[in-house]
């Protein structure tokens, strides 16, 4: 069968069939990272087992055994994914240590490996473990150099993924294709959108670019190639079938003079965008010309990379309608896309998020969502990623997605924002009884937006894909807590509280009011209305899932741990939560601050009353700039010099600068749905754009006070908006603070400043 053959095509580059020394060359290059080169104690065997895999026979899909035989370690699987897997098993159980991913992971390897006391075993429960949605790219990925790929893909091979998104470089795909059509290269290149907004174009969403800055260059589109080509050929190393981009139908407007005849449409406007960066040409799937295009799309991935995979994601309809309601021209656009697909690649399976099922539940009947789903002939030809499972489940409502394969997905977070908050018992619980109840539930995966944190809830999902029954989610975050800071010389029992605490309240959220990892109020727009207590998923949730003082609570753990053993802040992990406890701290008091401020104002307080409050309000601010400041992840200075080094090597600084400031803040100013969608809680940030914009708003409430008249909010929306677009020009400046301290310092003074907040 056919997903039995992406499995085997993740055995080696080249062919199923090479040599188990060559094709666990990848795995021994793993074990050699993860401990520090001792990779030579370790005894890989890849067993044959995986020739008579069926994702029917749950659990028994991936298994291994880690032992010791004749002084050797001896690591034994049935795949690539599960030797890796098998790798952080030993790593947990018998070390104690794990290797992350958004922090440098520290720990010290003995010289000589101690074996484990008795075998250790694992199976996984479903056949795949996905990770990535596509616009990750944008809010995540955009600005990753090859280091902070390979961190990745050892970060997702150690726990078990065998199926990951690989979208980086599609633009070179796009523009080859286009120039074999006999288009202009010039006329392709209008056609893409800056930087740090690809996935958007790539889903058709929008075009071009706007803010007078230019498009891509040459230079980019080559060298994110090149970086795509080392990409996935890691992946394949590690057992991680690439999923790769298919051709979804969206066009440059040059198309309709080079074939007047196609079927070309307009998609319809997204997200109010204007027009001439949204409404895109659609070409029809039942055009010759579609079957061309995709036919070399999928060609020229394969000569530029080999026969890697078989799986190709497609995405059509992203927050876009189709032109027709017809279930017989659903139908046809459907298998259309997949018979161009078939016509490169005989054995392809076509992957697809199913976001659209539940973003357009109106349009999307069952009667039409079978019709889509109908087109590809076999039962196996398709891949349905369920987006939102954790909170927004469609697989229910769509008859398990018309009976087709699915992945039950843990979303988490909109736009890379930055609030703690997770939802293990669904994540632990509803997973395993989706598997239980749908026959056609082939795996679990990851699909946040972004990743900017909360890392034990993306840990927690892949590692439920090794469990039959729902993990155990108080022992696992005691030992996940251990094993993150096993680099310290003692863990205080409070440390252990505080995660306990963590897990139950910001962790364990039920309440589906808040959908989603949210926001704190002073990275919004100013207002004197309508940002407090927000619910849902978007607009950012504001809401807190819990009792603020159980937060406070959980930092003076943190903060009394620093006291009782200093050493655990040189431990990068622990640097990295205690800052980031103490921001979402600061953050849930600041609605205290804001509040009283509104409240006065809105009680005809006088100006002194309102400037002394409002002064208030903006130093407090510039104090989270300064927590946040204490540690590199929580910067814009981070942000902004990755773009840095890519605006350099590329020869465009202006474009990418003025892409990389834009995402996080405004994205196209004649458009506002999307400002501070993207909102980040990072030094520099916070200080030069949040804390103005704040600002302007208490100067105009001071005014109105001194004036006796009413809040001007046009004139304050239209000074507030004139700043923001003055701020997005202003290239790489980091905005950073004048000095960066220490985290310990900075909690002291905290706790003098602003008492209330802590206690």
């Amino acid at each position: 069968m056919k997903l039995t053959q992406i499995l085997l095509s993740t055995l080696a580059v080249a062919a199923v069939n090479a040599r188990p020394e060559t094709s666990i060359a990848g795995i021994q290059s793993l074990a050699k990272r993860l401990f520090q080169g001792h990779d030579a104690q370790f005894e890989f065997q890849l067993t044959q087992e995986h020739e008579n895999w069926s994702r029917w026979n749950i659990p028994g899909n991936d298994n291994y055994t880690v032992s010791s035989k004749e002084g050797k370690i001896h690591v034994q699987g049935t795949t690539l994914s599960a030797l890796a897997r098998a790798l952080r098993h030993y790593a947990n159980d018998v070390l104690n240590i794990d290797q992350h991913w958004f922090v440098d992971s520290v720990y010290e390897i003995p010289e000589h490996l101690p074996p484990p006391k008795e075998p250790l075993t694992g199976a996984s429960s479903v056949p795949w473990r996905y990770n990535l949605n596509t616009v990750t790219f944008g809010y995540t990925f955009v600005w990753y150099s090859w280091s902070d790929w390979e961190k990745l893909l050892d970060w997702a091979a150690l726990r078990g993924v065998n199926l990951q998104l690989a979208w980086v470089g599609y633009e070179k795909i796009f523009l080859d294709s286009f120039l074999q059509l006999g288009m202009k290269q010039d006329d392709i290149l209008d056609f893409f959108s800056g930087e740090a907004f690809q996935p958007w174009n790539r889903f058709g969403n929008i075009h071009g670019t706007w803010g007078g800055e230019g498009g891509l260059s040459i230079e980019w589109i080559n060298q994110q190639f090149e970086l795509q080509k080392r990409i996935v050929a890691r992946m394949v190393e590690l057992g991680i079938t690439p999923v790769l981009p298919g051709f979804p139908g969206f066009v440059p407007a040059a198309l309709k003079k080079l074939r007047p005849d196609a079927d070309i449409v307009h998609a319809p406007v997204w997200a109010n965008v204007p027009e001439n960066n949204t409404a895109t040409l659609f070409l029809n799937p039942t055009d010759k010309t579609y079957a061309e295009l995709q036919s070399l799309f999928i060609k020229n991935q394969i000569k530029e990379f080999g026969n890697i995979t078989n799986v190709y994601t497609v995405d059509q309809f992203n927050e876009i309608n189709p032109s027709s309601g017809d279930t017989k021209y659903i139908t046809d656009v459907s298998s259309s896309t997949y018979e161009g697909i078939t016509a490169a690649n005989p054995a392809a399976i076509w992957l697809m998020q199913g976001w659209l099922f539940y973003s357009s539940q109106s349009f999307w009947t069952q009667q039409r969502v079978d019709a889509y789903l109908a087109g590809p002939p076999g039962k196996d030809d398709m891949i349905i990623l369920d987006l939102f499972s954790e909170v927004e489940p469609q697989w229910q409502r769509t008859m398990s997605y018309s009976g087709r394969p699915w992945i039950w997905c843990e979303l988490h977070d909109f736009g890379g924002n930055q609030a703690l908050y997770g939802r293990v018992t669904n994540v632990t619980q509803n997973s395993v009884q989706a598997l239980r109840e749908s026959r056609s539930l082939v795996g679990y995966g990851l699909t946040p937006e972004g990743y900017e944190g909360n890392e034990v809830v993306y840990d927690l999902m892949l590692d439920q894909a090794w469990e039959a029954a729902p993990i155990n989610t108080v022992d696992y975050f005691r030992t996940w807590t251990r094993n993150r800071y096993s680099a310290a010389e003692s863990i205080p029992e409070d440390v252990f509280s505080a995660w306990e605490q963590l897990r139950l309240h910001a962790y364990d959220v039920q309440d589906d009011v808040v959908a989603s990892v949210g926001v704190s109020i002073y990275q919004l727009f100013p207002s004197l209305e309508g940002l407090t207590n927000r619910t849902g998923h978007f607009p950012p949730p504001t809401v807190l899932p819990y009792d603020p003082n159980a937060m406070k609570s959980i930092w003076r753990l943190l903060y009394h741990s620093t006291i009782d053993a200093p050493s655990l802040l040189r431990v990068p992990a622990f640097h990295l939560d205690f800052v980031d406890v103490t921001r979402q701290v600061l953050g849930n008091a600041f609605i205290n601050i804001y509040t009283e401020l509104v409240n006065e104002f809105q009680a005809n307080a006088n100006a002194t009353v309102i400037r002394n409050l409002g002064n208030s309000m903006l130093s407090f601010i510039k104090d989270i700039d300064t927590t946040l400041n204490t540690d590199k992840h929580f910067t814009l200075r981070q942000w902004l010099d990755s773009a840095k080094y890519w605006g350099q090597s590329t020869g465009a600084p202006d474009a990418v600068a003025f892409n990389a400031r834009s995402q996080v803040t405004v994205w196209n100013s004649k458009s506002s749905i999307l400002d501070d969608y993207a909102a980040k809680a990072w030094s520099g940030l916070v200080r030069s754009y949040y804390g103005k914009r704040w600002e302007i708003f208490v100067d105009s409430l001071v005014s109105a006070r001194e004036h006796g008249t009413a809040l001007n909010e046009t004139a304050m929306k239209d000074k507030i908006h004139q700043f923001e677009i003055s701020w997005q020009y202003r290239g790489f400046n980091s905005e950073t603070c004048d000095k960066i301290q220490d985290i310990r310092d900075v909690a002291k003074s905290l706790i003098k400043r602003w008492p209330a907040a802590f206690t």
